[in-house]
């Protein structure tokens, strides 16, 4: 619990600091946020406030999917609107193009570190993974199906709406996947939620 706590409260601090980071950048972002964006461009709200909703409503959808959320699950919804609403308030908005595509490549970056101390704090899952493992278990797809399906579907909603798609869409889609694998051996020497579960033991007759 030592570690735990902490990296999760870490991890989902730097993950809504990597979102103002990619906001900031302008050059797209990744699909929920993209979503997160466009709603907020139509309300009279914070994108912090849109995420956190956005996180309420869809934990409502594990209600039917009989998903259980964890401290970590809740901790989600409330730290990452705090964090992103607090980065884009110190974040500036870079005109140079340099500037944008370091934000864009540092929130990428730093997005892969969030994820990896807050799933490997292991203490639930934030609400949209968790709506993808709801639906993966109670439909029999397969987790690219689903998440693929969720994800163009928030994309394309927030994309209409006005979020910003872009280069940093694609960097993100193509970036996050393989930056997360190369951190989870540092977590599973640290965090517990990356680790196999132990092998049973094998009785022995006599």
């Amino acid at each position: 619990m030592l570690r735990r706590l902490p990296a999760l409260f870490v991890g989902l601090w730097l993950y809504g600091l990597s979102m103002a980071l990619m906001v900031r950048a302008g050059l797209g972002l990744d699909p929920w946020d993209v979503f997160h964006q466009g709603v907020a461009a139509h309300v009279p709200v914070s994108f912090g406030v849109v995420t956190a909703v956005t996180g309420a409503l869809v934990l409502l959808a594990w209600i039917p999917l009989r998903q259980r959320p964890g401290f970590g699950t809740v901790s989600n919804v409330v730290m990452i609107a705090v964090s992103v609403d607090a980065g884009l308030a110190l974040l500036g908005h870079p005109q140079w193009l340099p500037v944008r595509i370091a934000l864009l490549v540092g929130g990428v970056a730093l997005n892969a570190v969030a994820t990896v101390l807050y799933i490997g704090a292991g203490m639930g899952p934030g609400p949209r993974d968790g709506l993808m493992t709801g639906l993966v278990r109670r439909t029999g797809w397969s987790v690219r199906v689903v998440r693929t399906s969720i994800e163009v579907t928030v994309l394309a909603i927030g994309w209409l709406l006005g979020g910003n798609v872009g280069a940093g869409t694609l960097l993100y889609a193509l970036g996050i996947g393989p930056l997360i694998q190369v951190l989870i051996p540092v977590a599973n020497r640290l965090l517990p939620g990356f680790r196999e579960p132990e092998p049973e033991p094998v009785p022995v007759a006599g």
